[in-house]
């Protein structure tokens, strides 16, 4: 559905009194389940169900549906009983702002919503830790619950690698709202039932170089990485960019591991070759460490420090100190076209999340992909004569792979054979005054 007309039933309902249904692509209904309660005063890690009662497009539209070799099975929902959505995101820990925020959207996705074809909409939260262990373990958790309907999921694309397989495996399609690496959606390594409306860091990475050379002027880089596959694919990307479309000089690739904490010797080692852009797209643990160490290291002081949207929170902020005045970092535009988000969206999420804004860049994300997910279910679900409802798991998948024309916040939204469904529009802010401030594309 066009997000103008969803503004004008927002309004109308809450003029009313009764609860809306103002998704994107969704039909508007009128009923009275209570919304989502806020996540806010609860344990973040609590596994326990949560019911809604209380990184230019980068692959080509669909043209053959996703199979698995194995039957994929289906749901069957009671009468009145809630249809119940997985999430495998990052909510504790140095990372938590990531999956929390993209919690947070997904849930006023649903409190927007209210119902679909009569049934209250639940989650069941799953940490995915921003690590291929915890997207495993939160994956065997959600496909071992024969009543998950889909998945949001996961934050990181390292926890994403082996979730998607597992999910896929299980025939339960997995839409996440914020996994970046190119790997995912590669014909070669994607999963059948995976999808994200994140861009494709293939995206991110020419954006970043675009800047760097364009923008800043600059002809000789650096790189570091943790290693995770978003790191070492996002710097890769970068470095391929800035060499074939700036003809620039890159001095040095370095790879830390996460939780390494003192950096100084390495980044003596960058100095020597005098970079004048040094580019680290890791998280915000070792991202606040390299950021206050670099800016002690001799030979960096003229170097433009720069990140991404892994370290883009205020979390990252408090972790550098100081330190992180100036510097830059890449991540999906958020200057959203139209009203909806500003006047309905934002007000939403502050009541959902207790935030006054929020708190990382992948909550529209999420929000578009919940709604895409609950658009496929009122399209493929069966109503029985009792009012239970049958969902068919590859009818699912592949009505949320022939997504076409979604009017989403991040866009207009159509799905590729290979899952990548975003509308990726990628810009690049400042650390101002300890806040991020967009200086790049120009408006």
């Amino acid at each position: 559905m066009d997000l103008r007309r969803l503004g004008a039933i927002a309004i109308a309902a809450m003029l009313l009194g009764v609860a809306c249904q103002p998704g994107p692509g969704g039909s508007p209904s009128l009923g009275g389940t209570d919304p989502v309660g806020s996540p806010t005063g609860g344990d973040p890690t609590d596994d326990a169900t949560d019911t809604a009662t209380d990184e230019p497009a980068t692959d080509e539209p669909a043209t053959d549906e996703p199979t698995t070799g194995t039957e994929a099975g289906s749901v069957t929902i009671a009468a009145g009983a809630p249809i119940t959505i997985g999430t495998a995101l990052v909510i504790t820990g140095a990372n938590e702002a990531l999956g929390l925020d993209s919690q947070y959207g997904a849930e006023v996705a649903v409190q927007m919503r209210s119902e679909v074809l009569g049934h209250p909409v639940q989650f069941n939260h799953q940490d995915d830790g921003c690590s291929p262990e915890g997207g495993q373990t939160a994956a065997r958790a959600l496909v071992s619950d024969p009543q998950i309907v889909a998945v949001i999921g996961t934050s990181c694309s390292s926890a994403g690698i082996p979730a998607a397989e597992i999910t896929s495996d299980a025939g339960v399609v997995m839409v996440s709202p914020s996994n970046t690496a190119p790997s995912l959606t590669d014909p070669a390594t994607h999963e059948p039932f995976y999808l994200r409306t994140a861009h494709n860091d293939k995206v991110q990475g020419e954006a970043m170089a675009r800047f760097a050379c364009e923008e800043l002027s600059v002809t000789t880089a650096a790189t570091i990485h943790d290693g995770s596959a978003y790191a070492e694919q996002l710097q890769q990307v970068f470095v391929d960019n800035f060499e074939q479309i700036c003809d620039g000089t890159i001095t040095a690739q370095e790879a830390i591991n996460p939780g390494d904490t003192d950096f100084r010797p390495l980044l003596t080692s960058i100095a020597s070759g005098n970079p004048e852009f040094l580019y680290y797209p890791v998280f915000v643990a070792e991202g606040g460490l390299i950021t206050s160490q670099a800016r002690q290291t001799t030979g960096l002081e003229e170097t433009a420090l720069a990140g991404s949207d892994g370290i883009f929170t205020p979390d990252f902020l408090d972790a550098a100190g100081g330190a992180a005045e100036d510097m830059y970092l890449s991540g999906p535009d958020l200057e959203f076209a139209g009203s909806f988000y500003e006047e309905q969206f934002l007000p939403a999420y502050a009541d959902v999340s207790g935030e006054n804004q929020p708190i990382s860049v992948f909550h529209a994300h999420a929000f578009d992909a919940t709604n895409m997910i609950l658009d496929a279910i009122e399209e493929v679900a069966v109503e029985g004569e009792d009012g239970s409802l049958t969902i068919d798991r590859q009818a699912l998948a592949d009505a949320l792979f022939a997504t076409s024309g979604f009017e989403g916040i991040t866009g207009n939204l159509t799905c590729g054979e290979n899952g990548d469904c975003a509308d990726p529009k990628i810009s690049v802010s400042q650390v101002q005054d300890n806040d991020f401030v967009r200086i790049w594309p120009e408006e």
